[in-house]
């Protein structure tokens, strides 16, 4: 909890999308936490190297394998990464965060499992690693530590942080003995080349753990641990768990020979194993005669054995078919025989060959030739009995069996040829059935195989029946171009309308402009069936570091912008009116303290050193009696600088304004002009303050400027002036003369 609250990397955003939440795991040379994908709002599991492995190249350059290793997998027993991110300040991993224990933690709950559980998690950890093999990389620490184990028990393994290219051949000091040595290999205890069958040394060790609840090589020294597993002898399982099947340990000591020679040559063969041990776990393989005793598979029957798996382990006598006694009776029927043979021959020691005895001899062998007539005849009567009980039989098989139209019926079943190659097929039943190639056709099916047949499995058929097959021309294949350099929105596109699948992965590259491909897996240009994944690598551009917006409000624009530039920021500069100096940073569109990537733009507002200009609403009284068309203007220095649209005092409501706009304090002349007669005449003059917002007459009578311009109705006009609204000043009355704008000459008034 200590290290919690003081871990700096908590409450971090990196790439500004990856927000750190909580420490959840720690490693040797990596700490794991839990973060948040502010773009994506899903939780991820975020792997950040330890700072003082960041310098150590060796260290640095297995964190970086990690990543390259796990860019190129898809599988679902298999952690996702989503993103990587490498600079000189922090080098991290983004991941599919996993709800689940490790496996270790499982195994110490349990103790011993049972051998469904064990095989049920050691076959998902064998497909990861065929995926894993197949695109030439080799995990080297397979151990429960690193492998999840979700709540429905799904699997899923992690960590490829020392996984290598098997490819990439050779090796230094630094390769050597990597892993964990409870579960490492021999030729990785002896710092010798590892392949995948390191890795299935590895699950043995798991799987002989998982059943027997102990490690098979466990001391307090860990290099006596890696010469044990160098040297010594596996512990047989059996010693441990006496009700082991003989089968899963045949499989477990398979795994673990010393020699990779020995042991399963990839995952795929010690997974067809297991699903063999599943289907029949009193099964035996014959890998280790000494398991059986003295019952060795050799001594099964023939039509029991195969080449690898020999069925249930009974004793022999019981797979014998019974003697028939209507044939044998209780004797064995070659007992005379063989009497008769040491009769005849007697004992090799007890034979002369003396010309004296000659005459004796031939008498004792008429004799003998006498004794030797009766079983000889014995054995002709019973031979052939034999024979016609035979003959009888089959005779009466043929007469139960006809179907009444003079033909024998002999019935067999369909066997299942779906799967089988063509030509096996005919090779193995062409002799009992008629196979007919009616098409040939795309499927899921290997090329060459048969993936349908008109006649069922099991179903009964007359020997030379003909049955109809199609056989598989293989996938149905699409082609995927090289996509190496194309924008990723046309590539998606190429993809999708293929019918192919996607899988995105963003990386850092310098080379490659940001949102273009860098690289995808397969690559093309290639053949694929259609519904398979194309994993497509897009470029995030060169590998930027994380830099602390500095708060640029109230610094010259000068300043802001070398501040900006020595941080690999870029700014953007936007003028606006304010009545701050010229040049003053107003605003800036990303906050102070938030943590961008190099070049990421900002923008800031700076001022202009002029007040920003404000509206104000000027307002004029007209009087009742006013009738006709007018129009107001505000003249300043000889420039009109503002005026009413044409108004009609009857709709007027008793008064007009007129709207202007500008900075600090202004006197303005207001004239009234008549648009009826063109006739004009001075309203006053006015005080317009900007920045309080107000107007001001300062001399003012708009009666007789109406008057003046024959605007009032006479048989209502009045002696008594409109006055001005109550919110201005009240003016100094003046007689109201027709004037002219500045530089212009007043009109007389037309009677």
């Amino acid at each position: 909890m200590e290290k919690e609250r003081n871990d700096k990397n908590i409450g971090k955003k990196l790439d500004g999308r990856y927000e750190i939440t909580e420490l959840i795991g720690e490693g040797g040379m990596a700490d794991v936490y839990r973060a948040t994908d502010v773009v994506d709002n899903k939780t991820v599991a975020v792997k950040i190297l330890k700072k003082e492995f960041a310098e150590n190249e060796e260290f640095l350059r297995r964190f970086r394998n990690e990543s390259k290793a796990i860019a190129v997998l898809s599988h679902p027993n298999i952690v996702k990464i989503f993103d990587v991110g490498f600079s000189e300040r922090i080098q991290f991993i983004v991941m599919e965060y996993i709800d689940g224990i490790t496996l270790n933690e499982y195994m110490e709950q349990q103790g011993q499992l049972g051998w469904k559980d064990a095989v049920h998690f050691i076959l998902q950890i064998l497909r990861a690693l065929q995926h894993a093999h197949s695109k030439g990389i080799v995990h080297r620490d397979i151990k429960p530590q690193n492998i999840m184990m979700l709540r429905d028990g799904t699997i899923k393994v992690m960590d490829f942080g020392i996984a290598k290219f098997a490819r990439e051949d050779g090796k230094t000091g630094t390769d050597k003995a990597i892993g964990t040595v409870h579960y490492i290999s021999p030729e990785q205890a002896r710092g010798g080349a590892t392949d995948a069958k390191s890795d299935l040394y590895s699950v043995g060790v798991m799987l002989y753990e998982m059943l027997t609840g102990k490690k098979p090589f466990d001391t307090d020294n860990p290099v006596s641990i890696a010469v044990m597993h160098m040297q010594a002898k596996v512990p047989q399982p059996h010693t441990i768990r006496p009700d082991i099947q003989i089968g899963l340990e045949e499989i477990i000591l398979k795994a673990m020979e010393k020699d990779p020679k020995d042991r399963y040559q990839s995952a795929r063969d010690m997974m067809d194993d297991l699903q063999t041990f599943k289907e029949n776990p009193e099964g035996v393989f014959g890998y280790y005669p000494e398991l059986f005793g003295e019952t060795e598979p050799e001594e099964l029957p023939e039509d029991q054995q195969s080449d690898r798996f020999y069925g249930p382990a009974d004793s022999p006598e019981d797979d014998y078919p019974p003697e028939d006694d209507a044939y044998y009776g209780d004797e064995d029927p070659y007992y005379d025989e063989r009497q008769q043979e040491e009769e005849y021959y007697g004992d090799e020691d007890d034979v002369y060959y003396d010309d004296e005895d000659e005459d004796e001899d031939d008498e004792e062998e008429y004799e003998e030739s006498r004794s030797l007539f009766v079983p000889i005849l014995s054995a002709v009567i019973i031979v052939v009995i034999v024979i016609a009980a035979v003959l009888f039989t089959q005779v009466l098989s043929k007469m139960l069996r006809n179907d009444g139209s003079g033909n024998t019926a002999e019935e067999k079943l369909m066997p299942t040829l779906i799967g089988m190659d063509y030509q096996e097929a005919e090779l193995q039943f062409g002799d009992q059935i008629k196979i007919k190639i009616v098409s040939s056709e795309y499927s899921d099916y290997e090329k060459d195989k048969i993936f349908d047949q008109d006649i069922k499995p099991n179903d009964p058929v007359k020997k030379g029946a003909e049955v109809h097959v199609k056989v598989s021309l293989g996938a149905r294949k699409v082609p995927l171009p090289d996509l190496t350099g194309w924008d990723y929105v046309t590539a998606e596109t190429q993809i999708l309308s293929s019918g192919l699948q996607i899988d995105r992965r963003n990386a850092f590259d310098d080379e490659v402009e940001e949102g273009k491909i860098i690289s995808t897996d397969p690559k093309g240009p290639c053949e694929l069936t259609p519904g398979e994944f194309v994993r497509v690598v897009v470029s995030k551009g060169q590998n930027k570091d994380n830099v602390v917006v500095p708060n640029f409000l109230q610094m010259k624009w000068d300043l802001a912008r070398t501040t900006a530039e020595s941080l690999g920021l870029v700014v953007g500069k936007e003028e606006v009116d304010d009545s701050s100096p010229e040049g003053t940073v107003l605003n800036q569109n990303v906050d102070p303290g938030e943590e961008v990537t190099e070049g990421t733009p900002i923008m800031l507002k700076v001022s202009t050193g002029k007040a920003k200009a404000k509206s104000v609403r000027v307002a004029f009284a007209i009087p009742p009696t006013a009738a006709g068309l007018f129009k107001i203007v505000l003249y300043e220095g000889g420039a009109e600088m503002a005026n009413t649209s044409q108004f009609n005092p009857e709709y007027a409501s008793g008064t007009t304004n007129l709207n202007i706009e500008g900075t600090g304090q202004h006197d303005m002349i207001a004239m009234l002009f008549n648009e009826s007669n063109g006739k004009e005449a001075r309203i006053g003059t006015y005080r317009i303050d900007f920045e309080s917002g107000t107007s001001t007459p300062l001399s003012y009578d708009i009666n007789g400027a109406f008057d003046a311009v024959d605007g009032l109705r006479k048989a209502t006009a009045t002696s008594t002036s409109a006055q001005p609204p109550q919110s201005q000043t009240q003016p100094t009355q003046t007689s109201a003369q027709p004037v002219t704008p500045p530089d212009q000459t007043a009109a007389a008034p037309q009677e």
